[in-house]
């Protein structure tokens, strides 16, 4: 039975996908913490499983709504747009801290660094080797993603099927060579103020694309089956700001991490 409502918002019904989200979350720190001090991954291996199953459930949920209920209204949608803004925004002051934190060591080297940066035993990365290499994919990924965002608003549908699937890939080639850059790295997490600081900020933003890029190859199956309108894809906008912002973060980590911290 269908209880029509007298207002045009969306309710969300009772579901526990955020109460077994946040659980496993937890289970990820913790399996993060048991694999950092015993080596052991078991943990962290199956808390990430259940985490893929519940996201992919949750986001079940949401395209049902949107697409077979008909619940998100322009009034649901723009309430959506404030909240990914809101979300995006939070996300820039949790790295506003890395940078700070950096610059705070960078600026005024203590005397337990030497009085020196890069502390001295540690050899930075080229800037103009796999980071400059990163930094021309995630730029060329920023121009792929409009591309599928103005190919949407036009109805065409193959030039949006290529580019979203060359943005998709340039995230997985930028990962990839990301992970080849930290098993080649002469220093570790725990060498000095600099290797915490590197690892930490360019790590999170590795995290961040790697999402990022799971929501594109979201928006690319729900493309496929014909999820998205030329006037109703907020699913999309929402992962290409997303992107966008992935992409603003990486020029700062560049120029400042990888550049200047030389």
């Amino acid at each position: 039975m269908t209880i029509k409502s007298n207002h045009i918002f969306h309710i969300v019904d009772i579901r526990p996908w955020p109460l077994l989200g946040a659980a496993r979350l937890l289970t990820i720190i913790l399996g993060l913490v048991q694999w950092f001090h015993t080596s052991r991954i078991k943990l962290l291996l199956i808390a990430l499983r259940i985490i893929l199953i519940i996201v992919l459930q949750w986001w079940r949920d949401v395209m049902r709504e949107s697409r077979y209920q008909g619940l998100h209204t322009s009034t649901v949608a723009n309430g959506l747009r404030i909240g990914i803004i809101l979300f995006i925004i939070s996300e820039v002051m949790f790295f506003f801290s890395f940078f700070w934190a950096f610059f705070h060591s960078r600026l005024a080297p203590i005397i337990e660094l030497g009085l020196l940066w890069p502390p001295i035993g540690i050899i930075p990365f080229n800037p103009i080797q796999i980071p400059l290499l990163n930094t021309i994919i995630l730029l060329s990924s920023g121009v792929t993603v409009t591309w599928a965002h103005h190919s949407i608003i036009a109805k065409n549908f193959t030039e949006t099927s290529q580019a979203l699937l060359i943005t998709i890939t340039l995230g997985i080639y930028f990962t990839s060579l990301q992970a080849l850059e930290y098993w080649e790295a002469s220093f570790r997490l725990s060498d000095s103020i600099y290797g915490t600081r590197f690892f930490i900020a360019t790590g999170f933003h590795g995290l961040h694309v790697i999402v990022g890029t799971s929501f594109l190859i979201v928006c690319l199956y729900r493309h496929l089956v014909a999820h998205f309108s030329s006037s109703h894809h907020f699913g999309f906008e929402a992962a290409a700001w997303y992107w966008h912002f992935v992409d603003i973060v990486w020029l700062f980590l560049y120029i400042s991490i990888y550049w200047w911290g030389y």
